[in-house]
């Protein structure tokens, strides 16, 4: 008897989580029990980053203490910075790849596979991701990385690192908020291949590395960046439907509309949909907020098939209006998303099981071999 066929595991429950849940119906998103817009609008994104890892909201001194050893470990060491520099002309998220191997040969838990070593090793991580992302931006424009400071935030040491000044507040609340947006997904596609590694027993590097190249596929991470050329390509808000006319004649997928788990509207959108309004009008650029509401309407008549914005058709804009070149949105959408991705691989060491599915045959059988000197 043959088993049902369930092409890209869609609708297969692989296993149970405290860490999110997901309504795709409804539009629904909880991390750890809490709707995501009481956190969106009444937190940040350590405090959520402790919650996802810890599994309940911080005291006060929970949160200082944690927010402590984030800012400790901020610094890498030189030998990474080395491994940044030789790689410095690669795609960033190759360097992240990269960078994040190598941090597993100077962690001092590498080897310790207990639930403890993993949390240490889980903070690290999630203070490192910044330091490697804004050191190789400035390596690779020819100037030296930045040292963290401890007397700024985690969003606002990342905007300074990148650009060598401290940020703007509306900056750094944006980019804070989109951290915590991206924080945790569920089984998304670098989730669960993290996951897979993790139930072989590999080590915690190896499972984000395998994350990390799993995010940097288009269809995974590469919105936000598809939508921000695509608001360029429109270039004014009367151009709007025409462009979805061509695109959808031409068979073309419109980006940053529909979701593979959403058939309502994804509820960190409304988020990033106002702090690009918002950041838009301060900085002289409601071109681009304009406009993409525009393609929001003329996408309106596709809702009824469940089509509609997910968290990445803002983000876009949020990150231009920040200055931040293109090829590193999907790396900003790794440091939002490596607390997530370290809480799916402890869930997994936790109950683990050997992640193996099945393939269904559809080739030849019982074929004759036949000698070479006779094919």
């Amino acid at each position: 008897m043959e088993a049902t066929l369930a092409r890209g595991l869609k609708d297969v429950v692989l296993d149970t989580t405290e860490s999110s849940f997901i309504d795709g119906e409804a539009g629904i998103l909880l991390y750890r029990g809490y709707t995501i817009h009481d956190l969106a609008e009444n937190s940040n994104f350590v405090e959520v980053s402790y919650l996802l890892l810890y599994g309940a909201l911080p005291t006060k001194q929970q949160l200082t203490d944690f927010d402590k050893r984030l800012i400790a470990h901020r610094t890498l060491a030189p030998e990474v910075i080395d491994v940044i520099r030789l790689v410095k002309d690669a795609h960033p998220m190759d360097v992240l790849r990269t960078a994040a191997s190598a941090l597993a040969a100077f962690d001092p838990d590498t080897e310790d596979m207990s639930r403890e070593a993993n949390l240490r090793k889980s903070e690290r991580l999630i203070a490192q991701f910044p330091t490697i992302v804004a050191a190789h931006h400035r390596i690779r424009n020819g100037e030296a990385p930045v040292a963290p400071r401890s007397d700024l935030t985690h969003a606002a040491n990342f905007l300074y690192m990148l650009e060598g000044k401290e940020p703007e507040q509306e900056a750094v609340d944006a980019m804070d908020l989109d951290f915590l947006l991206h924080a945790e997904h569920g089984a998304n596609a670098s989730a669960f291949a993290a996951r897979v590694t993790a139930s072989t027993l590999s080590d915690m590097h190896s499972s984000i590395v395998t994350a990390i190249g799993t995010l940097k596929g288009p269809l995974h991470g590469g919105a936000a960046e598809a939508v921000q050329k695509m608001t360029t390509e429109i270039g004014d808000p009367s151009r709007a439907e025409a462009y979805i006319k061509e695109k959808l004649a031409a068979k073309d997928r419109i980006m940053g509309f529909g979701h593979r788990v959403y058939r309502a509207e994804d509820p960190r959108a409304r988020h990033m949909r106002e702090r690009s309004r918002v950041l838009g009008e301060k900085m002289g650029h409601s071109e681009w907020y304009q406009i993409l509401t525009q393609v929001e309407k003329d996408m309106a008549p596709y809702q009824s098939r469940g089509i509609f914005v997910n968290v990445d058709f803002y983000a876009g804009s949020v990150y231009a209006l920040l200055g931040l070149p293109e090829d590193i949105f999907v790396p900003i959408f790794a440091i939002g998303r490596i607390p997530g991705w370290c809480v799916e691989i402890l869930e997994q060491y936790d109950n683990n099981m050997l992640i193996r599915p099945l393939l269904q045959y559809t080739g030849p059988k019982d074929l004759p071999f036949i000698p070479i000197d006779q094919r």
